[in-house]
């Protein structure tokens, strides 16, 4: 497992090829830096975690009007079955309208600006796609 922020092009075309045009599920797992550090170097006495907090709030403005829901976000606590330490700060699923929204989101001009918050915030993330939900 490595924890990278962008997809490769072979992700993104991977990715477009599996639509369906049925809605999909994100699942993020999120590590934050504990000091937020911007690629253009400007001072920051923000932590990984408030910067990710600005890129959240603009994803939200952004792409709620869009049909883009938050099902969950929340802190992780711990490990009831597996092991590993200190993994995954926050979870979030996120349920996009189809893939062609989320890839249409990727070229916003106004989320791309967002993407600088996320990236300085941001230790690592793993970027899940799950297909339509089924029942247990």
């Amino acid at each position: 497992m490595q924890n990278i922020l962008q997809p490769t092009g072979d992700q993104v075309r991977a990715f477009r090829d599996r639509a369906t045009g049925e809605p999909i599920a994100m699942l993020n797992l999120l590590k934050f830096k504990a000091k937020a550090e911007y690629e253009d170097g400007r001072p920051c006495d923000l932590s990984g975690r408030e910067a990710y907090g600005l890129y959240a709030k603009a994803f939200k403005e952004i792409n709620e009007p869009k049909g883009v829901r938050v099902l969950y976000a929340g802190e992780v606590r711990g490990l009831l079955i597996g092991t590993g330490d200190d993994l995954w700060d926050e979870v979030a699923i996120i349920q996009y309208p189809s893939t062609q929204v989320m890839l249409d989101m990727l070229r916003d001009k106004d989320y791309q600006q967002a993407q600088l918050h996320r990236a300085a915030g941001l230790e690592g993330q793993l970027l899940i796609e799950c297909g339509p939900g089924k029942t247990f």
